[in-house]
């Protein structure tokens, strides 16, 4: 049965992490807010992508700094995987966070409707929730339907012991053999996570190098290198044709230029990326202007429709969590009568694999190409001592200047990557230099010393390592 319309000053589409944070952020500035959810907040991101795949990266990583914990002088005998167990800790994680979520709606009074809904008009949309349908009508609408699994178009993917990423969040056993398609950060995190759990891990991926465009080439060949010392089988410029069932196992079919290949499998990963969400959504036949598949929006997250704002991964580009969550900010602001414009230029690219990745601003290749002559400047975490201390010292800190000394772009492969590229994002939010890095001072003995030290560099004034 219909229930009787509900209206809202605005209405969001969307509770992931684009739409639940435009939703707060709209009714902290006084807007009734309407969010509409298919299914649990938080959207992929917190259920089946970022939150839980990093519990599990979490979880090995303390596995084997645990195997190792001798070589710091501390007796750990038997240390291994409860499966059941890792697989608990990772969903309450998920579920505490989520219920969070949702006490942060109540604190705002956002009304949070479940069903799947559809743009009807430009300030109406319908909500289907199992029982019937429900008209929601808005003032202003902000679409944040998020993303899917990108289409592939390989023979074999309904074969059994084919899965997907969310499959692969969820599993009872380890296989012995994982193959995983495509070597992009999805692929190489759950590489990475499978590989210290025990499977013997094979990531075939199309284009020449891992992570393209996700960092910088320096860094991207670096970690391939190290990814394949340590066992991982990487195939790059290879591409899958098919995927065989054989008595026992899976064949995974592919072609390089080197000739035919054939992989044996106890399962297949398939990880070549997503596409935004907005098939069958309404949004064409309101007259939205879709661009292969993502909504196009202005600087200020507009459609071309007035009262209609479109953010996070539905957008397009690099469908990054916190990058949501900004869009999500500018929307809100916006949509209550703000003229915020979203600035991506210190969004950073954050990759759990085993070194972490993390990169902000350009990389030189870009670099150069906007502003010709480039200086680049680095650092190994070798020659630093808190590394050293952590027995982490694979990587380097590496950043990329204008000819002033301005940074432009800082990458770095190492420990805790991901957050050491905090001071990066800094840096290039501010238009910091060089030199403005050099002479702040960093705690000691610290992993942000290297940072420093890539920055002494600029001037090859490098303290702890010979740069003659």
């Amino acid at each position: 049965m219909d229930a009787s319309p509900a209206h809202a000053d605005v209405a969001v589409l969307g509770g992931g992490p684009a739409g639940y944070v435009a939703a707060l952020t709209a009714a902290r500035r006084g807007a009734r807010v309407v969010l509409i959810e298919r299914e649990r907040l938080g959207g992929t991101c917190l259920n089946i992508g970022c939150i839980p795949t990093k519990a599990l990266a979490t979880s090995v990583d303390l596995l084997l700094r645990a195997r190792e914990a001798s070589s710091f002088g501390v007796s750990i005998s038997g240390a291994a995987i409860d499966l059941p167990g890792l697989m608990a800790y990772k969903q309450s994680t998920v579920d505490e966070l989520v219920a969070g979520v949702h006490q942060l709606m109540r604190s705002r009074r956002v009304d949070v409707i479940q069903g799947t809904g559809r743009l009807t008009s430009p300030g109406s949309l319908l909500v289907e929730d199992g029982t019937g349908h429900r008209e929601v009508a808005a003032d202003r609408i902000i679409l944040a339907p998020g993303s899917v699994t990108a289409d592939a178009s390989i023979e074999g993917l309904d074969l059994p012991g084919v899965m997907t990423s969310t499959d692969a969040l969820n599993i009872k056993a380890i296989p012995p053999r994982l193959v995983i398609l495509g070597a992009g950060v999805i692929g190489l995190e759950f590489a990475c996570i499978y590989e210290a759990l025990g499977s013997q891990v094979t990531v075939i991926e199309m284009a020449p190098t891992v992570l393209v465009g996700a960092t910088d080439e320096t860094v991207a060949k670096r970690l391939q290198l190290l990814l394949r010392r340590r066992g991982l089988t990487l195939h790059t410029s290879t591409t899958v044709q098919r995927i065989v069932q054989n008595a026992t196992s899976l064949a995974v079919h592919a072609k390089s230029a080197t000739g035919e290949l054939v992989v044996d499998a106890d399962r297949v990963l398939v990880a070549v990326g997503r596409r935004p969400n907005t098939r069958s959504m309404g949004f064409e036949a309101v007259g939205l202007h879709i661009d292969k598949d993502a909504l196009t929006v202005d600087e200020q997250m507009a459609t071309n429709i007035p009262g209609i704002w479109a953010i996070g991964d539905a957008v397009g580009g690099w469908m990054l969590a916190h990058r949501a969550m900004v869009e999500g900010r500018v929307a809100g602001e916006n949509v209550t009568g703000g003229s915020r414009k979203v600035d991506y230029r210190s969004t950073p690219s954050v990759i759990f694999t085993r070194p972490e990745v993390a990169s902000v601003g350009l990389t030189e290749a870009q670099a150069s190409a906007q502003f010709g002559q480039v200086k680049t400047t680095q650092f190994p975490f070798s020659a630093n001592p808190k590394a050293r201390i952590l027995k982490e010292t694979d990587g380097f800190v590496r950043l990329v200047c204008e000819a002033s000394g301005r940074i432009l772009g800082v990458h770095i492969l190492g420990p805790h990557a991901t957050d050491l590229i905090a001071e990066g994002a800094l840096a290039v939010q501010l238009g910091a230099t060089a030199d403005d890095l050099a002479w702040t001072t960093h705690g000691h003995p610290t992993l942000p010393e290297a940072v420093l030290e890539a920055a002494l560099g600029f001037r090859g004034e490098t303290i702890h390592m010979n740069t003659r």
